[in-house]
């Protein structure tokens, strides 16, 4: 593993405290970091009337590039639970440029988990709540297996990815 260089410039994914993402970008704007925070548009219903408003995409992060010898500036505020650093900055990019033009496009869209075949998962919602299986094909999502280990066997349940949830 190589030392970075004075003056090497990475991207890294900034963990921000709860509802402090946007503090946190107006934060590297001021001090003139390259960053990105994703903001959809959503409605909320209160009683009768609708209210309009910008959240994050993806809430609790925002994407900075910074030089290192900046990167003790930006936790000048207590706005920041952790910094990650982006291993593939390649891929990294590329995933950011898609994510550019997918909020851009002004397409409904929603958060998913990236489930795999073989993941363990917990069911969240139905009448299976708090149930815990294998993701069958979620390429062909038609549900998940329990596991019936004393037989060998396992069930499997036909039901949609949005009533599940990734373990560890």
């Amino acid at each position: 593993m190589s030392t970075p260089a004075p003056g090497d410039v990475r991207w890294f994914v900034c963990h921000c405290k709860p509802r402090c993402e946007k503090k946190f970008a107006a934060l590297l704007a001021a001090e003139k970091f390259e960053h990105y925070l994703p903001l959809i548009e959503s409605l909320k219903r209160y009683g009768t009337q609708t209210k309009r408003f910008t959240k994050p995409l993806f809430p609790g992060y925002v994407f900075a590039q910074l030089v290192l010898e900046n990167k003790p500036r930006i936790y000048q505020q207590d706005l920041l639970a952790r910094v990650i650093p982006v291993t593939d900055e390649s891929l990294f990019l590329r995933q950011m440029s898609d994510v550019r033009t997918i909020v851009a496009s002004g397409l409904e869209l929603s958060l998913r988990p990236l489930i795999h075949k073989g993941t363990r998962v917990r069911v969240t919602g139905g009448p299976l709540w708090g149930l815990i299986g294998i993701v069958d094909d979620p390429t062909n999502p038609k549900g998940i297996i329990v596991a019936v280990d004393v037989l060998q066997q396992g069930l499997h349940v036909l039901m949609s990815l949005e009533n599940l949830e990734p373990l560890p």
